[in-house]
């Protein structure tokens, strides 16, 4: 058969994807077999493939095609997410660029264009991932905002409402003025940043005295209600029961008393602005403080701004600055290193707000959670993850779920009336009116005066359901798939994401199937540039996955990914390390080649060489697969990927090959071929998890298979006995062919000319390989001795040692003077560096390092010595 020159990656990937597809290889029913289930972290839905969904889906995908191999149903459930937040700016800015602004649109309006901007870009992601070999079921891709996806979120919001769980309160929340919205404290990024504290002059009321205070935010002055003295500062005792006035805004505010004051922070004067910091407002609601609101939904000043109204906060800082300055009220500016929180999806500093929002309250729901993972329900790896979650879960704060956005589960929440109480909460419009004339005792209530809350809920809302609602486990609890896939069985995801998605998972798993949602969780690392930075469209280190795929093949990019990435450890990505991958692809691409290219004879014995050959990888085979059994169990994938790799690369190309390989233009031994056919098609085995198009390919070429028999659904190797004697004693007989090697080539003795050996044998060694050594030292005659050969070449192994005879094999006059010449350089050598190391003025104020290097070099130098005066000894 004549295969190809060249491992064509693009065509055969093409082929074999189709392959599968056609065959229905990726799809799981319900049947008798035990599951193996894993969900997607579902991208977003207008995303594009980068780094990190590389390694986290080359994971899930290495795990899912080795648990089909090991017979399991193996179900893996792809999909995506709506993204309220990213979508809904894109989609915003799209509408901008056509000059049409989301205000102007009705809600209706604005989501027919989020829909059709959702079918043109969403599942592009999806699409890609099939360019990596990903094998999801793709019959089953959900989107978060499905019918039935959507109806469990509203089902268990509803739910939750009816348990006590979810609140609706006016709170301090954490708001983006590039969003629009509200997030939740987890989507807060604090950052320490280089700022400025405005030292700001009051005057007092009545009094031409005046008093500074410590700001980082002068522009907030104008919703200053109060200016807050520690009652025990001695200094300030003089302004008890006065007041003050604000500069600019030039309103009379209030000097209050609390002990919350640090007297040591800033000036101990502390202004009091409750509508834009939280403390603040526990102060303005404990000293019944008035609230002013300064800012517009996208950090512009309001009216309240007064000349300022209209300009962004940031400009006003600068501006409001000089003003002071100007009229007296700035004392001074200092640096200030100060923690800014930024939105985790905009980077938008963000504002303190008040507001009425949706909470869930967390407490008693997160404590099942936590056991969970502290009993070992739930693993997390690797562990070191476990008391950052902890942590988190012992001090969550109830989660704000609503979103002021109208791409998303808008909250059914029904509004009948003027008073914020007057609402009922329900899944449906009639359903809602029916408990409205029940609360209210109006049965002329009609549909009409009934008004939806306009917000959508948190994404993650809808995302925290997922293992489940994708088996439709919320609308049918006891179907007949939730019962059989659910608890999946694996997650893999990114740390960074534990406690907005996994946490939650956890949370929703107990709370509504009495169970977890999954048994092990990988935590992935995040893949970086070689300067240790993460890898961004903005910073411009990252580089397209579909290139990469394009140039290295997906196989090669899919080992180029594993190859340094252990679990929960940044991924230095390189790539060289594609390249590398690449080149594993070749590797096993030409030994297949090799061996497909040997010509076959019935009527030849099997040779000793082959016959302890094949038994030698046999067992070595048996022991790489423990170590893989091992490797998966603790989710060591990059370990099992290179027990793999050097498993085939080492020991099967680099070492079976040659101990079996037929000499030039003769046949191989029938018995010999069938069996490193089978041993191969074990290695296709192994390799399909992590290179599966070039291994179904190969799989596919050595003979004609029926679609039950393909390797995507071949049957697992089996484990059995390790011979350690057979993989110690070719330890020792690789020494003694690579000690043959390097004489031949430091000597100059041809590989075609056939030289003697001879063995004083002190470790009793068997001679269980000499017929492999004969055979790849090309020895004419190997015997065993009693005492050393004399005027013979030598090297040891252990404490054996080799025997190769000069004679014929080298001119003995000239690796004399050779071996002359190069021993008076070392002994030269060796003085200098005696001399320099019995300096005494050297030895005492040289480095330490620098010390023991010369003292290496020494040694070294000694050995070299001993071994040349060794070989000129044999040759005289």
């Amino acid at each position: 058969m004549t295969l190809a020159g060249k491992y064509d990656a693009k065509s055969i990937e093409e082929k074999w994807y189709s392959y599968w597809m056609e065959n229905r290889y990726f799809h799981s029913e319900v049947d008798e077999r035990e599951p193996y289930t894993i969900v997607i972290p579902p991208p977003n839905v207008t995303g594009v493939l980068h780094m990190g969904h590389m390694l986290n889906n080359t994971i899930q995908d290495v795990l899912i095609r080795r648990a089909r191999l090991k017979g399991y149903n193996a179900c893996w459930v792809p999909g995506t997410d709506h993204a309220s937040i990213a979508t809904e700016a894109k989609v915003v800015a799209k509408l901008k660029s056509e000059g049409i602004n989301k205000n102007d649109l009705t809600r209706e309006e604005f989501l027919k264009h989020a829909w059709d901007w959702t079918h043109k870009h969403g599942g592009i992601i999806l699409e890609q991932l099939k360019k990596l070999g990903a094998s999801c079921d793709w019959d089953r891709t959900a989107f978060t905002m499905d019918d039935n996806l959507s109806s469990s979120v509203i089902k268990v919001f509803v739910d939750l409402y009816n348990k006590g769980l979810i609140y609706r309160g006016y709170r301090m929340v954490n708001w983006d003025p590039e969003a629009k919205t509200t997030l939740s404290d987890e989507e807060v990024i604090y950052e320490e940043k280089q700022g400025n504290l405005y030292y700001l002059k009051y005057k007092i009321e009545g009094s031409k005295d005046h008093l500074v205070i410590a700001t980082t935010r002068p522009e907030t002055i104008m919703g200053d209600t109060a200016i807050c003295i520690n009652p025990n500062d001695e200094r300030f005792t003089h302004l008890k029961g006065k007041k003050a006035i604000v500069p600019i805004a030039n309103r009379t505010i209030p000097i209050i008393e609390d002990e919350y004051v640090d007297v040591e922070f800033g000036t101990g004067c502390l202004k009091v602005t409750p509508a834009h910091d939280p403390n603040d407002k526990v102060l303005g609601d404990k000293h019944k403080l008035e609230v002013i609101d300064i800012f517009n939904d996208d950090a512009t000043l309001n009216s309240y701004g007064l000349h300022y109204e209209g300009k962004d906060r940031f400009v006003v800082r600068k501006e409001i600055v000089k003003e002071l300055e100007s009229i007296g009220a700035l004392e001074k500016i200092e640096t200030h290193l100060n923690k800014v929180g930024t939105s985790e999806r905009t980077k938008a500093v963000i504002e303190p707000k008040l507001s009425d929002q949706w909470f869930l309250k967390m407490e008693g729901l997160a404590k099942p959670a936590l056991e969970a993972v502290l009993e070992k329900d739930v693993n997390l790896v690797p562990e070191k993850f476990i008391n950052t979650y902890r942590h988190w879960m012992e001090n969550v704060r109830d989660w704000n779920i609503s979103r002021q956005l109208w791409w998303g589960h808008q909250i059914p929440a029904y509004f009948y009336g003027d008073k914020k109480e007057d609402f009922v909460v329900a899944e449906g419009r009639e359903e809602a009116l029916k408990l409205a004339k029940e609360k209210t005792g109006n049965t002329d209530l009609t549909d009409a005066d009934l008004t939806q809350d306009p917000d959508a809920l948190d994404t993650w809302f809808s995302s925290w359901l997922w293992p489940m609602s994708v088996f439709n486990g919320i609308l049918e609890p006891d179907n007949p798939e939730i019962n059989y896939y659910y608890p999946t069985n694996d997650l893999v995801t990114a740390p960074e994401i534990l406690f907005f998605w996994v946490a939650r998972m956890i949370i929703a798993g107990y709370e509504y199937r009495k169970e977890k949602p999954f048994t092990n969780v990988y935590l992935t690392g995040i893949v970086r540039d070689k300067q240790r930075r993460k890898m961004s469209k903005s910073l411009g280190n990252s580089p397209d996955p579909l290139d990469l795929i394009d140039t290295y093949g997906a196989d090669g990019i899919r080992v180029g990914m594993l190859l340094s990435s252990p679990a929960g450890n940044d991924l230095m990505f390189d790539e060289d390390l594609c390249k590398q991958g690449s080149a594993f692809v070749n590797k096993i691409w030409n030994a297949f080649r090799l061996i497909k290219g040997w010509e076959v004879d019935e009527s030849i014995e099997q040779p000793d060489a082959s016959k302890i050959a094949i038994e030698w990888y046999a067992s070595k085979f048996q022991k790489a697969l423990i170590e893989l059994e091992e490797n998966y169990e603790k989710y060591r994938i990059s370990d099992a990927l290179m027990t793999t790799y050097k498993l085939i690369w080492d020991d099967f190309c680099s070492w079976l090959l040659e101990m079996i390989k037929p000499s030039y233009g003769s046949p191989i031994d029938a018995k010999t071929y069938a069996q490193v056919i089978r041993l191969l098609e074990d290695n296709l085995k192994i390799l399909h998890p992590f290179v599966p198009f070039i291994s179904e390919e190969i799989w596919q070429q050595i003979s004609k298979r029926t679609k039950e028999e393909a390797l995507i659904v071949s049957p697992w190797p089996k484990t059995s006995s390790v011979d350690e004697n057979l993989i110690n004693d070719f330890e020792i007989a690789a020494d003694v062919i690579s000690g043959i090697r390097t004489i031949r080539k430091e000597k100059n003795i041809s590989f075609k000319d056939t030289i003697a050996l001879s063995v004083l044998n002190n470790e009793k060694i068997e001679a269980t390989f000499d017929s492999v050594i004969s055979k790849l030292g090309n020895i004419a005659a190997l015997q065993y001795v009693e005492e050393k050969v004399d005027g013979a070449l030598s090297f040891r192994v252990k404490s054996n040692e080799y025997f190769i005879p000069v004679s014929g094999a080298i001119n003995v006059e000239e690796e004399i003077k050779k071996l002359t010449s190069e021993l008076t350089y070392t002994e030269g050598f060796l003085k200098s560096v005696q001399k320099k190391l019995q300096n005494e003025r050297f030895v005492n104020n040289a480095p330490e390092q620098v010390i023991a290097n010369e003292r290496k070099k020494q040694a070294d130098a000694e050995a070299k010595i001993a071994t040349l005066k060794s070989s000129l000894e044999s040759l005289q």
